[in-house]
């Protein structure tokens, strides 16, 4: 039997009066890699810092071998401490901890060591984060959502490397593949308790099933036996005075069990607000192309969209997927080659960007766009505290700030806010991000029912699996390739997933005489509040632009205006070269910042 490392046993914490653990335990022996899994808001990231010594209990006892070495992974790292990456990652060093591994582990990451912390976009800082929690190599690792912010290529990445580990490990995670990949325990925490699995996650939903379909048929019985107990209490043969009253005590103990037991949490019951039936075709790409400067982002793609398709859009950071949904719902137009789009479509767009949440917005106005204390689904008019209901928001929270809210919980304000819209055409980017294992399966189930078309961006391997009917890959240098089913049908077709964009390589290879310095590369590649300024006003613009050369085409398709007006029509021939000069120049640098933000995100 493995030697255990770390234990710890009835831990109980509160927080503002709510427990949000009772009675957890979590042991972690030689070898063990640990799922934790539990809903959004169950106390798992607490217990991983109790375990990581980083909160105290109010109540329990944490026993850990002498000599054991543990560090954590936090959801949130803080770098601002330290002068450079290598600095921070090295801060994590025992004395006898080989420093080296630091720097392998950064160039895998894609990172040199050199960077400022305070320039670093949330996912290099991920990425830092993960490299001074793995260069040790500890005893224990406690992993809390360690791929968010990564795209695939660092997924898979980490994935192999963890295996490579002799290391135990504790892992939080939305990512259902990379759970069932590295976990060989399960530990459930539930309503404050914890329940232990022997085996990985590929086991748990079923095991979870049958426990709590057994603790339902108990409570059923339960519920006989009061009824049995109160028919006797009525209608029952008078016995002797003592009998009676055992008889009564019990009773009173049933339902005493029964007022104290806690039922799960209920499931989220998700439906979308369907729009109007579209046309047959959704869009239809021929020989379409876009780049920005000298690089491609989309060269010669032909693609066929028919109503009814769920098409999942892979690639790594950077490679251009957010501006091919762009291309594909009308907000961008190629450079060459052409794009037709379908006839009565009303696009949604879910990116679960926190950035669109007021945080000063109470959760009832987000929902209700601030238009009164309803909401019509599918042509059903509800109350907003029912239809916050069924996203697992009590009725005490209809009045709460958006500031509170856990990331989770934005996850869900946003899917509530977005799928009361009609709509037809459904654009999903990224839409996992920090939504619990049951939330993200009643989304999958909803999506299945849909009756629109879906366009989906994602880096969860399981989602695509489950959602997309074909998966368009990004191959490089702007071409793209369709391939038939989900992401591990593509996986098989092309005989590997998404790979690395080899920037950082290309530019190490550079003569040192031609690199730019690492600060001043590093302040090009954040975008400024000017940037960000011009990145919300810019499709305004162009909207603007569009439909003033619309406007002048039009006036000079009139074959009398030049004998008319020469003047005039001299002055609107200007205006329109100047107005396609203004739209050419927009477009340029709206694809420019967006490349660069989509890199950065999850750089």
């Amino acid at each position: 039997m493995s030697r255990i490392l770390l234990h710890l046993r009835g831990i109980g914490l509160t927080f503002g009066g709510r427990p949000i653990l009772e009675n957890a335990e979590l042991a972690v022996a030689e070898g063990e890699r640990v799922a934790l899994v539990g809903r959004n808001g169950s106390g798992k990231s607490t217990l991983l810092k109790i375990a990581g010594g980083m909160v105290e209990a109010d109540k329990g006892e944490r026993w850990m071998q002498p000599g054991t070495t543990i560090r954590y992974l936090p959801q949130e790292p803080d770098l601002s401490a330290c002068k450079t990456v290598m600095e921070y990652v090295e801060g994590g060093l025992g004395p006898t901890d080989d420093p080296h591994r630091c720097v392998y582990l950064l160039r895998e990451l894609g990172l040199s060591g050199d960077e400022d912390p305070k320039r670093l976009s949330g996912g290099e800082i991920r990425r830092a984060a993960i490299a001074r929690t793995l260069a040790p190599e500890p005893d224990i690792v406690l992993l809390d959502e360690p791929t968010n912010h990564l795209d695939l290529p660092a997924i898979e990445w980490l994935e192999a490397e963890l295996k490579s580990l002799r290391s135990a490990f504790v892992l939080i995670s939305h990512d259902r593949r990379f759970l069932q990949s590295l976990s060989n325990r399960t530990v459930w925490l539930d309503r404050g308790e914890s329940r232990r699995l022997e085996r990985g996650f590929a086991h748990f939903e079923s095991w979870r099933d049958e426990v709590l379909a057994k603790e339902e048929a108990e409570q059923a019985l339960l519920n006989k036996r009061i009824e049995a107990e109160e028919h006797w209490m009525r209608y029952g043969v008078t016995a002797r005075r003592k009998r009676n009253m055992r008889r009564v005590e019990l009773l009173g103990s049933l339902r005493k069990e029964r007022k104290e037991h806690e039922g799960a949490m209920g499931a989220v019951r998700m439906a979308s607000s369907s729009g109007d039936i579209s046309g047959k075709l959704v869009a239809e790409a021929r020989n379409m192309s876009k780049s920005f400067g000298e690089r491609k982002i989309v060269d010669g793609l032909d693609l066929l969209i028919m109503r009814g398709d769920r098409l999942g859009i892979v690639g790594p950071n950077g490679a251009g997927k957010t501006t091919l949904i762009k291309l594909l719902t009308g907000k961008l137009e190629p450079d060459s080659g052409s794009i037709r789009r379908g006839t009565n479509l009303q696009t949604v767009t879910l990116d679960q960007s926190r950035a669109s949440l007021d945080p000063d917005a109470t959760l009832a106005d987000v929902i209700t766009d601030g238009r009164g204390l309803s909401v019509t689904v599918n042509g059903e008019t509800k109350h907003v505290v029912s239809y916050m209901k069924d996203f697992l928001f009590p009725p005490e929270k209809a009045r709460t700030p958006v500031s509170v809210l856990s990331g989770g919980e934005r996850g869900r304000l946003i899917l509530a806010r977005e799928l009361a819209k009609p709509s037809n055409l459904l654009v999903l980017d990224e839409p996992t991000n920090d939504i619990d294992l049951e939330t993200l399966d009643m989304l999958q189930e909803m999506l299945g029912e849909y009756q629109g078309t879906i366009l989906l961006v994602s880096h969860d391997r399981d989602f695509l699996d489950r959602v997309a009917t074909s998966v368009l890959m990004s191959e490089g240098n702007g071409k793209w390739t369709e391939y038939a089913g989900g992401y591990s049908d593509m996986v098989a077709q092309r005989g590997g997933g998404v790979e690395a964009r080899k920037v950082k390589a290309v530019e190490a290879e550079k003569p040192a005489s031609t690199q730019i310095s690492a600060p001043l590369a590093q302040v090009k590649r954040k975008l400024s509040f000017k940037d960000k300024h011009a990145l919300e006003t810019l499709p305004a613009t162009m909207d603007k632009l569009h439909k003033e050369i619309a406007k002048l085409e039009a006036t000079l398709a009139d074959a009398s205006f030049f004998t008319r007006d020469p003047k005039g029509f001299d002055a609107a021939i200007a205006k329109l070269a100047k107005a396609r000069g203004e739209l050419a120049s927009s477009e340029e640098r709206w694809l420019e910042l967006e490349m660069k933000r989509e890199e950065l995100e999850g750089a």
